[in-house]
């Protein structure tokens, strides 16, 4: 079976502390809490880190002298002008270790080398018309010899690879114009087994877009929301939940796969919102117009050439993204929804727009719609939500076991 259709571990981050243990046998997982509240604390002294978790002060002292022996904290500057000793913030050391993230999409790879702050190190492209299994595996080889080679990284300190990819490829071969015999190749291999027995560290392998929202959380600039459907529009339209600060991936990993909800199409008939709000739907449009495309997927390009077909599809996107959205509120409550894709700001920045304007022309009643934001990480978004899965499965703890303080 193809590897696919499964989840290697979740993709998650904390919001509130946990308590620790003072008992033997338990260092494994204190040793993750610190590394869990530094990180999202950004610095902490010895004395803070103990009072967050009620572990005794030998204790954490025991475990901080550990992960400064492993390089994975590193000392601040004394903070003076307070009783007593002057107590010294701990912080993530970036050097600590590294993920390597790769995003296998229907119409690119996309792959980052990401420091154990979250710093992106490293970021690659690479365009195709469709992907397939043995171009995947060498491409993906040749970035990681790429990544070692210009940024001088020993082999040790890679904790693990993440791949973000879209379930069961092979049923796309009609929307991506691809070659069905190629394509169908993707039914029999296990793209994550296939790497891992050929690489001396992990590798995981979670939904793209449930990557892409993984990110999103971990990265993002929404901290402050605990529960938001996330929506990432690539080549194709797909979703992600969050639930109490943590990602939900559901119980095959496609939670928040929206792609596939009705959408009203004008005639007393229904389309699939991946048919209205999928970057391919401007794709072929721009191709039929004779409009150069090649710069549609790329981080930095300019989309006002795009003209009035990009107004007719961030209309079209804009209505059905809000349908989606108003369907989505009536299943679960959530605080917002955020936006997220490839493409420049200020396409964004439309696309918003469009939605908070459609949603309000919907009837809502017994609804309290959520709120419209923007996501924060941009193309890159499910290549360094790949990247968060070695990061959050090897070091830190899962949200869902996270409460009190």
């Amino acid at each position: 079976m193809s590897g696919q259709s499964g989840i290697s571990g979740p993709l998650e981050i904390p919001g509130r502390a946990q308590r620790g243990t003072n008992q033997a046998g338990m260092r494994a997982y204190n040793e993750r809490l610190v590394l869990t509240l530094v990180r999202r604390h950004k610095a902490l002294a010895k004395s803070e880190i103990a009072r967050m978790t009620g572990l005794s002060a030998q204790t954490v002292s025991v475990i901080m002298r550990q992960l400064e022996a492993d390089e994975l904290l590193i000392r601040g500057e004394p903070q003076r002008g307070r009783v007593g000793q002057p107590s010294v913030p701990l912080s993530i050391n970036p050097d600590g270790a590294y993920f390597i993230g790769a995003k296998v999409g229907r119409r690119s790879l996309e792959m980052v080398l990401v420091d154990f702050a979250g710093g992106v190190r490293r970021a690659t492209r690479q365009a195709y018309a469709y992907p397939t299994p043995e171009a995947t595996i060498r491409s993906i080889h040749a970035e990681i010899e790429a990544c070692m080679t210009t940024a001088g990284i020993a082999p040790e300190r890679i904790a693990g690879l993440g791949i973000a990819i879209p379930f069961q490829l092979w049923a796309w071969v009609r929307e991506i114009d691809a070659d069905a015999g190629e394509m169908d190749a993707w039914r029999h291999i296990d793209l994550r087994a296939e790497l891992a027995a050929e690489l001396p560290y992990p590798v995981y392998l979670q939904n793209d877009a449930t990557a892409a929202c993984g990110a999103e959380l971990a990265f993002g600039g929404n901290s402050d929301l605990s529960d938001f459907i996330h929506l990432y529009v690539g080549a194709f339209i797909g979703g992600g939940v969050v639930l109490n600060r943590g990602l939900y991936p559901g119980r095959t990993g496609n939670a928040g796969a929206i792609g596939a909800t009705p959408i009203p199409d004008g005639t007393g008939g229904s389309v699939p919102l991946f048919d209205r709000a999928s970057l391919v739907i401007l794709e072929r449009q721009l191709i039929a117009a004779g409009i150069d495309t090649s710069g549609i997927y790329s981080i930095d390009s300019d989309w006002a050439p795009f003209g009035v077909l990009l107004d007719d599809w961030l209309a079209k996107a804009g209505h059905a993204i809000a349908h989606t959205v108003a369907s989505s509120a009536a299943v679960i409550d959530f605080e917002a929804a955020v936006i997220d894709g490839s493409f420049p700001p200020d396409v964004q920045a439309r696309l918003l727009g469009k939605v908070r304007s459609e949603l309000s022309k919907l009837n809502l009643t017994g609804l309290v719609p959520p709120a419209i934001r923007a996501g924060t990480i941009g193309p890159i978004a499910r290549a360094l939500g790949g990247a968060s899965l070695p990061l959050f499965n090897r070091y830190l703890l899962d949200q869902h076991d996270i409460a009190g303080n």
